[in-house]
């Protein structure tokens, strides 16, 4: 399969790397150091069960590379604009975006950037970062993808990109809701890094201390009631659910905008938190907890001089 994958940090050249060393054809859109050392020096992946190089084709001239069968899109939620313009050249008539970021609607953008039939929403599973220029590394027990069509079909396209994953090494499944399965990571992931970024500590160091856990859950359930009103079909104990995944297998993770907070980069905050206390508004459902951890990180969104 002719495959690009536009953002090729820590999911995208995790994922990209284990399509490319099966044999299919993948191009990385990259730039700087990053894309130099991939050109230069191929690209390497270090994981669970060792490391492998691979010889990768990677440009920032995606007009160079043509129309794809298939898109990765990794990037940052707050580049999603400027990347659509740039991925125009990889899409064609049978083109399928993989949207694997942040957020519950960015599968949307590419919707109305290319029709709504250019999109596959999914979710990525994983910890992985780029190491150093041309490195990525993957840590923890966990490096799955879950997509699926936002109407529930089980349709070709996603049995293909379904069987090219799996026969890569890839932990790949298909939802019958994916929507409610992107809803579902979302809680947890809005939750933990809103209130680990605004108290700069991990998780695992809030909850040993009175109040913080009390705190996590009222945002988890004021995310689950925003999303009960826009009609996502959450589990009934998805919040006790998520709770028991924090203190059982997370408590020591550091959320990406928490790093990103303490390197002083641009924070995904609009796409987390900020979505929630807007969508709320739509529905009319109040976030006060969210709208607190909004308005503590909003002076940081930016980064140092944004």
């Amino acid at each position: 399969m002719k495959i690009a994958v536009m953002g090729s940090g820590g999911v995208g050249g995790y994922f990209g790397g284990m399509l490319a060393k099966a044999g299919n054809e993948v191009t990385f859109i990259a730039r700087g150091e990053h894309l130099g050392a991939m050109q230069s020096k191929g690209l390497r992946v270090v994981h669970n069960a060792g490391e492998f190089v691979i010889d990768a084709a990677a440009t920032d001239r995606p007009e160079e590379v043509g129309p794809a069968d298939l898109v990765l899109f990794t990037v940052k939620a707050y580049d999603t604009d400027s990347a659509l313009t740039l991925i125009s050249p990889l899409i064609g008539p049978q083109t399928t975006v993989l949207t694997l970021q942040n957020g519950v609607s960015c599968h949307e953008a590419v919707g109305r950037a290319f029709g709504e039939g250019s999109a596959l929403p999914g979710a990525a599973y994983v910890e992985s970062r780029i190491d150093s220029p041309g490195v990525v590394v993957q840590t923890g027990g966990v490096a799955r993808l879950v997509f699926g069509e936002a109407s529930g079909e089980h349709s070709m396209r996603v049995r293909q990109v379904r069987d090219v994953m799996v026969a890569a090494g890839v932990n790949a499944e298909v939802s019958p809701d994916v929507l409610a399965t992107l809803w579902t990571k979302f809680l947890f992931i809005a939750a933990v890094a809103g209130l680990t970024s605004a108290c700069r500590r991990r998780i695992g160091d809030l909850l040993g201390e009175p109040g913080y856990r009390e705190v996590l859950v009222k945002a988890m359930e004021e995310i689950e009631s925003v999303g009960r009103a826009k009609g996502i079909n959450l589990d009934d104990e998805v919040v006790g659910q998520t709770m028991e995944y924090v203190e059982g297998a997370v408590k020591d993770i550091t959320a990406s905008m928490h790093l990103d907070l303490e390197r002083g980069r641009r924070l995904e905050l609009e796409i987390f938190n900020g979505a929630v206390v807007r969508m709320g508004r739509e529905v009319g459902v109040a976030t006060p907890v969210n709208d607190l951890l909004y308005l503590v990180l909003k002076p940081h969104v930016d980064g140092v001089g944004g």
